[in-house]
């Protein structure tokens, strides 16, 4: 009985398990909702900002006075260790500061808050890409989730096909050859259709890592929401305009002009010696005794006048010009290449029937019936599927291209101006 009871419950484990991957049905906005609020490089790059936001709280922070003590450690004349009486003792106490001339301090609090910039404007940049690979991803699984669909149904009908075919075949009324033929064209849509589930594999284990899904979670897309607008309907100038208002990148390359040219002001700064301060109490060292003195030092700026790290700072602010420079025109470069495509796009499905589908739907299931019926050759039945296989694949994927080709001026001109 023990034994029962124990395969029993393991065998209930096992159920659990399969039940437990549950079915999701995803939509593009709960997926961007998952991608914001988990992604785990999203929270990385947060940590870098906070980061940089530490480095401004130490830019603020003054120098730490210096004491020093400088005691007797033995009077031989006494025999005694570290005395400090007047009598018999001597010791030499010191306090210093370290004040930071030609603005040191407030210059490094603008370079850190230039830094802090650049690594806000690394996070926004990274969720704009990131985004784009997102929605990229969902749309083209939910594009292979529907041509699976369609094989799926034809695969079916196939074999059902195939089945009664072999009846037929042992009845002598069709002869081998034609059994052959559709067992042939049954295994290249298995095929297909194993090679789709492939590739849908690939986008659902990437769209799981952008929204942090359980591995064993299966994902069924929920049909997007057509993007509104047409691409004809705002001029390329327009989106130019856009893209150089709000790249993240456009933005963080400009940045990293000002932050290059802080720094030559702070290195030059640099060249300027600090004065350090000092109060000095000695015993009975000094003359007169108990002496109480001041003091100043500072290097003098003979040799080093930080002439390297100037020069270093300059040549960073022309280089980080010429990558300004090249952000600036690839940018203008990806609007134009994703402007041309999308109208491309638009006018090749501006021209399609849109009633061309179904039609073409309801004429296969015909075909199939009057194939069954004997009332077509078995070439025109497979021309037939060969030909709504292909229209099928076709027309998904233009769909997906459509959708992505929006949703790459998006991400080209930093904006949302499809939705």
């Amino acid at each position: 009985m023990k034994i029962k009871l124990l395969f029993i419950c393991c065998w209930l484990g096992f159920v659990q398990n399969i039940l437990a991957q549950d079915t999701l049905k995803l939509s593009i906005t709960e997926a961007e909702k998952r991608f914001v609020a988990s992604n785990y490089q999203l929270l990385l790059a947060k940590y870098e900002i906070e980061q940089a936001k530490a480095d401004v709280i130490t830019a603020k922070l003054f120098d730490n006075p210096e004491i020093t003590h400088e005691n007797l450690l033995y009077n031989h004349e006494t025999k005694r260790f570290l005395e400090t009486s007047f009598a018999t003792g001597q010791f030499n106490t010191q306090v210093s500061q370290l004040f930071k001339l030609a603005g040191k301090r407030n210059k490094s609090i603008k370079l850190a808050n230039t830094a802090v910039k650049l690594e806000e404007f690394e996070y926004f940049d990274l969720m704009r890409t990131l985004r784009y690979q997102l929605r990229s991803n969902f749309f083209k699984l939910h594009s292979l989730q529907q041509s699976a669909k369609i094989y799926s149904g034809q695969v079916k009908a196939l074999e059902q096909l195939l089945q009664a075919s072999n009846k037929q075949l042992s009845l002598g009324n069709i002869a081998n050859k034609d059994v052959i033929r559709i067992k042939s064209l049954l295994y290249t849509l298995q095929a297909d259709y194993h090679q789709i589930g492939t590739e849908i594999d690939d986008l659902t284990a990437e769209l799981k890592l952008l929204t942090q899904i359980n591995a064993s979670t299966i994902i069924e897309t929920v049909a997007p929401e057509n993007i509104a607008g047409k691409t004809n309907e705002i001029p390329y100038a327009l989106l130019l305009d856009s893209a150089k208002t709000n790249r993240v990148d456009l933005k963080s390359a400009q940045t990293a002009i000002t932050y290059a040219q802080q720094n030559l002001k702070l290195q030059k700064a640099n060249a300027i010696p600090d004065v350090q301060l000092s109060l000095v109490y000695d015993l009975k060292g000094s003359y007169p005794e108990k002496y109480t003195g001041i003091g100043i030092s500072m290097p003098i700026p003979l040799f080093n006048r930080n002439q390297g790290e100037i020069k270093k700072a300059k040549i960073a602010i022309e280089a980080q010009q010429t990558a300004y420079n090249q952000v600036e025109n690839a940018l203008s470069n990806e609007v134009f290449k994703a402007y041309q495509n999308a109208k491309r796009i638009e006018s090749l499905m501006g021209s399609r029937d849109q009633d061309f589908n179904q039609d073409y739907k309801k004429l296969i299931d015909e075909v199939t019936k009057n194939f069954a019926k004997r009332n077509i050759s078995l070439l025109e039945f497979l021309d037939f599927y060969e030909s709504y296989k292909e229209n099928v694949l076709q027309y998904n994927q233009l769909q997906y291209e459509r959708i992505n080709a929006k949703e790459e001026i998006n991400f080209v001109t930093g904006t949302t101006l499809f939705k």
